[in-house]
């Protein structure tokens, strides 16, 4: 497989999500992997995606011991509705048990500082695990959720010239329910009770109507620094 350049990168911002999906399955086949949060926009993604290979679709999750159980269960009715390969990564003790031990279980409250800290072991330790010798991943962001993300690109390669990709980075929140609703995708049921944006459990909310689609993430935070380390650049190591 020939590396690929920043001309090809480029085209690939040109195309929509089913045929960047497509390319991208084509071209990696079963090394592709599928990050899934199983939020709207990644049951959306999955599906869009099970349906452009033949073989088992390789997805991951990132189990943080801190989630709804709402999320376990639209993770096995997902499981259910697609042939996936799914992988569910843990956070390793050796990260998370000395973190608790100095600061408490609840140490995000306290500081941007240690709600990162907390994020790097269960999310992001996990994350590097995952895509070790992964050429190409793909994940469900998008361009209007959060001022942070407002610059993102469908394709971006990464240090060690992996790929990591976008679909859906110029769909509106309404996009990702029309295609949830006409294809009855499985969606987690905390999407129907306010909750736009869905991570771990003690650090999300329902939002109101006035208020933007993350501002339940973090919501003692300012905006700007509403990221756990998953998707900020550069990033050297997976």
């Amino acid at each position: 497989m020939t590396a690929l350049t920043t001309a090809d990168v480029v085209r690939l911002e040109t195309l929509d999500a089913p045929a960047l999906i497509a390319w991208a399955v084509e071209r990696f086949g079963a090394q592709l992997a599928v990050a899934s949060s199983f939020g709207l926009e990644d049951v959306a993604l999955i599906d869009l995606a099970a349906n452009a290979t033949s073989g088992r679709l390789r997805v991951f999750t990132l189990d943080t011991g801190r989630l709804n159980q709402e999320t376990y269960d639209v993770m096995d009715r997902v499981r259910s509705r697609y042939d996936l390969d799914l992988q569910v990564l843990f956070p390793d003790r050796a990260d998370v048990e000395p973190l608790v031990r100095e600061h408490g279980v609840n140490p995000f409250y306290e500081s941007i500082e240690l709600r990162k800290a907390c994020c790097h072991a269960r999310k992001v330790r996990p994350l590097e695990r995952a895509l070790a010798g992964v050429p190409a991943w793909m994940t469900g962001l998008r361009r209007e959720q959060s001022v942070t993300r407002v610059a993102l690109s469908k394709a971006e390669l990464e240090a060690g010239g992996r790929l990591k990709l976008a679909p859906l980075a110029d769909w509106s929140w309404d996009d990702v329910w029309r295609h949830v609703r006409e294809n009855r995708v499985p969606y987690n049921a905390l999407h129907d009770q306010g909750y736009p944006s869905i991570g771990c459990q003690p650090c999300t909310r329902a939002i109101r109507a006035s208020e933007d689609l993350r501002a339940g993430r973090w919501w003692w935070e300012n905006p700007e620094t509403k990221e756990c380390g998953l998707h900020v650049r550069p990033r050297t190591g997976g």
